[in-house]
C-alpha cells in the first residue's frame, strides 16, 4: 500500500492592522457673545450747567452793550467804513484790469508760437478786452467742442472753439468734422447764441459751406488779425451775429 502524503495545514493569511483613523477634531470654541455696552447716559446736570453759564454770560454781554451803546455805534462805523474801502479798492483794481485790457494787441506771428492752451486763453483775453467781464477758459478733458465761453454786453452767450496750428497758414485746414462738434454742443449743451470757431489757420471749403449751413460762425487768419491787432469787437468783424439778447448801455 502506498503511504498517503499529509498535507500540510494550512496557515491562515497573516491580519493587517487596522487603518488608522484621524484624529476627531474638535469643535472649535465658541465665542461669547459679547454683550453690547450701555450707553452711558449723562446726567442732567451736566448737560444744564453748560446751557445756564451760557445763557448767564449772553445776558451779562447784553447788559454790558447796553450800557456802553457807543461801542456798538463805534462797531457799525468801523464795519461801514472797511466795506467802502473794500469797495474802492475793488473798482481800482477792475478799472485797472480794463485798461489793460482795452491796451492788449496781438500781432498774429505772436499767436502762431503759442502753445495751444495759451492760445485759448488768448481769445478769452480778447474777449475781455471787448467787454466781456465773465469771460473764462473752459477747454480741456469733457470740454464738449467749448475752448471759451463768453457773455458780451448785449447779454449773448459766446461759446468758442479754438484749432491753434503752429505752422499758421501752411498748416492743415480745419475740416468739417471739428465742426461737427461744435455744432452738436454749441446749442444743445452749451446753449450758446453765438456759435464761432478760431484758428489762426485757414479752413477747408467744405467747412465753410457746412458753416454757413448752419449759422456758425468762423474766424479765420485774416479775421483773427483784425481782431486781434485792432480795438473792434468780433461781434463787428462777423457778419450775421444774433441781435442783442437783453437790453445794455451799448445797445
Amino acid at each position: 500500500m502506498s503511504a498517503r502524503r499529509r498535507t500540510p495545514p494550512r496557515r491562515p493569511p497573516p491580519r493587517r492592522p487596522p487603518p488608522r483613523r484621524p484624529p476627531a477634531r474638535r469643535p472649535p470654541a465658541r465665542r461669547a457673545a459679547s454683550r453690547p455696552r450701555k450707553k452711558q447716559q449723562r446726567h442732567p446736570a451736566a448737560v444744564l450747567i453748560p446751557v445756564v453759564i451760557a445763557l448767564w454770560v449772553a445776558g451779562r454781554m447784553l447788559d454790558w452793550v447796553a450800557a456802553n451803546r457807543w461801542v456798538v455805534v463805534l462797531a457799525l462805523a468801523l464795519a461801514v467804513a472797511g466795506g467802502v474801502l473794500w469797495y474802492r479798492h475793488r473798482a481800482a483794481q477792475l478799472r485797472e484790469e480794463q485798461e489793460r485790457a482795452r491796451a492788449l494787441r496781438y500781432q498774429v506771428e505772436q499767436l502762431d508760437h503759442l502753445h495751444h492752451r495759451a492760445f485759448e486763453h488768448a481769445v478769452r483775453d480778447l474777449m475781455f478786452r471787448d467787454g466781456c467781464t465773465d469771460a473764462v477758459q473752459v477747454g480741456g478733458a469733457g470740454d464738449h467742442g467749448a475752448d471759451v465761453k463768453a457773455t458780451d454786453p448785449y447779454g449773448r452767450l459766446w461759446v468758442i472753439q479754438c484749432k491753434h496750428r503752429k505752422a499758421g497758414a501752411a498748416g492743415a485746414p480745419v475740416g468739417t468734422p471739428d465742426l461737427h462738434v461744435l455744432n452738436g454742443t454749441g446749442r444743445p449743451v452749451h446753449h450758446g447764441d453765438v456759435i464761432v470757431l478760431v484758428t489762426n489757420g485757414r479752413f477747408a471749403r467744405p467747412a465753410v459751406e457746412f458753416a454757413q449751413s448752419q449759422r456758425l460762425h468762423l474766424v479765420d487768419r485774416t479775421t483773427l488779425a483784425a481782431w486781434a491787432a485792432g480795438g473792434r469787437p468780433l461781434w463787428e468783424l462777423l457778419r450775421a451775429v444774433p441781435p442783442p439778447r437783453s437790453p445794455s448801455p451799448l445797445s
